[in-house]
């Protein structure tokens, strides 16, 4: 049975000897960028804008992978052609980059290491099925008691590989109900993100969401953004509240593997009509279209 390849520092190696030491900055520090990128029957979705986005946060956090933009690119399309043979046509992936700084050497100063960079790229079966029924039914949208950590310490645009924060706050909307997906407010009360995705609502018949001087600047954002647009939605990033959630239209997130997950309830509470609005299913729509592919279906065709 082939085995799914994983190129790690300029070697492809077999998934089951994927192996990087327990000294790295990636494990002893956290220190790591990292993108996922996903396919649409078997093609790379915004591979270019991922890795765009992959070197700017780089770039801030003084990471030199040893190759420039366009090698990554094109060892990542040899990654997935490698792996491509693991799916089958009704299956897509994960393509996913961690790079770390390297081997930490002990010390006072954690930016130094005794080698280059370990750039990590592998593929990933795209497993929907815990989103699946969201689709239709709408998600139960909670608040996590965890704030976001303040862009004035670390800016949510360095999409990096620590997900403690992130973890935590599901954690405690799990208590809650143990299928909420978070809502993550920031030190000042407004709404931040998810822990994988940015939030969106409709009301009065606009599209609102967060800008990004608190939350990522998501690629499923600005797609969902410029769909908006096409269609003739009137959009605006704006600050939001709690208030604004629990009073909007409809409610949703956006993220690179279900796309578009609507809300039906936030905080208990019933989103509009308690259904999935009429704007969501529309933007919902216009992405499969754009992508040749019905995303509900793949989704629930998991189940």
């Amino acid at each position: 049975m082939f085995e799914r390849q994983v190129y790690i520092s300029g070697t492809m190696v077999p998934e089951s000897q994927a192996r990087i030491s327990i000294f790295d900055s990636a494990v002893m520090l956290g220190d790591t960028a990292t993108e996922s990128t996903r396919t649409f029957g078997h093609h790379p979705f915004k591979l270019e804008e991922h890795i765009d986005r992959l070197y700017k946060s780089l770039k801030v956090m003084r990471i030199d992978p040893g190759m420039d933009a366009t090698e990554m690119l094109r060892t990542t399309q040899n990654v997935l052609q490698a792996n491509l043979q693991c799916y089958a046509p009704d299956q897509d992936c994960w393509i996913v980059h961690n790079i770390s700084r390297g081997l930490s050497v002990p010390g006072s100063d954690p930016t130094l290491t005794s080698s280059g960079a370990t750039v990590m790229i592998f593929t990933q079966y795209m497993c929907l099925r815990s989103w699946a029924q969201f689709y239709t039914d709408g998600c139960h949208a909670v608040t996590s008691m965890s704030r976001a950590v303040p862009t004035q310490s670390l800016d949510a645009r360095i999409k990096n590989r620590s997900r403690l924060a992130y973890t935590l706050a599901e954690s405690e909307v799990k208590l809650v109900d143990p299928l909420a997906q978070g809502v993550i407010l920031d030190i000042h009360g407004n709404v931040s993100e998810n822990k994988g995705g940015n939030i969106f609502v409709v009301s009065g018949g606009v599209l609102k969401t967060p800008t990004t001087a608190n939350c990522l600047a998501g690629m499923s954002r600005s797609t969902a953004l410029k769909l908006a647009d096409g269609m003739g939605i009137p959009a605006v990033e704006t600050i939001l509240q709690p208030y604004d959630l629990a009073t909007a239209d409809e409610l949703f997130f956006t993220s690179t593997p279900y796309c578009i997950m609507p809300a039906t309830r936030f905080n208990g509470l019933p989103i509009g009509d308690g259904t999935v609005g009429p704007v969501t299913i529309r933007l919902l729509n216009a992405w499969s279209e754009m992508v040749g592919l019905d995303i509900v279906k793949q989704a629930q065709d998991q189940l």
